[in-house]
């Protein structure tokens, strides 16, 4: 029987509840990994099957500590984040320290909750949520989520080379537009603006050059290969995964 690729690895999912997170903890687990799926809405891990589910809040440091301990993790796949909607005139204090609070400050805390662990099992990946909407490309009405999507590379780079030598590889993952919940609630905004669903999706579909969004399990395949052993020799990367959208 072939072995899987994830086999005795265990992994800690963040925002599993939906979207690309519920999509690759279900494709790592598939892959043979003892996964622990969490969100910190309890109710969207309920038809989570062949995985542990249970409550963290990525922005409460003894949330994150606890579910950290209880994970002992392998690999740690931060996937929580918000997309805000705005210029940088537009932006708010309060949304932009939110913003920074769950879109890079919570991965600080889950890194260095998980590092000792890794540290001391000598090995572990380590896989961030970023964007192609980030220092890879600009997008319009993204001030904010541009700028805290741009940090993540910069978080995933600087825990890449504090600790290659010691057996933890970090990466990062800068999707284009994605099918989610999350993007049919954008959709829908967009919509009221423009007066048309129709308009709004054209939008978004026309700033990717294959004339269509990503599925959450294209990426989620690519989380897998970053979690196996199969990508041993790839640290320090923003991996684009945007149907050609950076690249025009």
């Amino acid at each position: 029987m072939t072995k899987q690729r994830l086999e005795g690895k265990r992994v800690l999912v963040t925002a599993a509840g939906q979207g690309i997170g519920r999509a690759s903890a279900l494709a790592m687990a598939a892959e043979g990994a003892q996964v622990f799926a969490t969100d910190v809405n309890t109710d969207a891990l309920k038809t989570l099957e062949g995985v542990e589910t249970f409550a963290v809040d990525v922005r409460d440091q003894e949330s994150v500590a606890d579910g950290v301990a209880r994970a002992n993790p392998d690999v740690l796949f931060n996937c929580a984040g918000f997309v805000h909607h705005g210029t940088v005139q537009e932006a708010t204090d309060d949304e932009i320290d939110f913003a920074f609070d769950l879109n890079v400050r919570s991965m600080m805390r889950t890194i260095r909750a998980a590092l000792p662990g890794m540290l001391e099992r000598k090995g572990g990946s380590i896989i961030n949520m970023s964007s192609a909407c980030s220092s890879v490309i600009g997008a319009p009405n993204r001030f904010i989520y541009g700028t805290t999507k741009a940090a993540v590379i910069g978080l995933t780079k600087s825990v890449a080379v504090d600790y290659v030598a010691k057996g933890i590889r970090c990466n990062c993952i800068c999707p284009g537009t994605v099918e989610s919940p999350s993007w049919h609630d954008r959709v829908a905004a967009l919509g009221e603006q423009l007066g048309s669903k129709d308009a709004a999706l054209k939008q978004f579909v026309e700033r990717q050059p294959m004339g269509r969004v990503a599925s959450a399990e294209e990426i989620a395949a690519l989380v897998v290969y970053l979690a196996s052993d199969e990508s041993a020799f790839t640290t320090g990367h923003p991996h684009i995964i945007d149907g050609g959208w950076s690249g025009q």
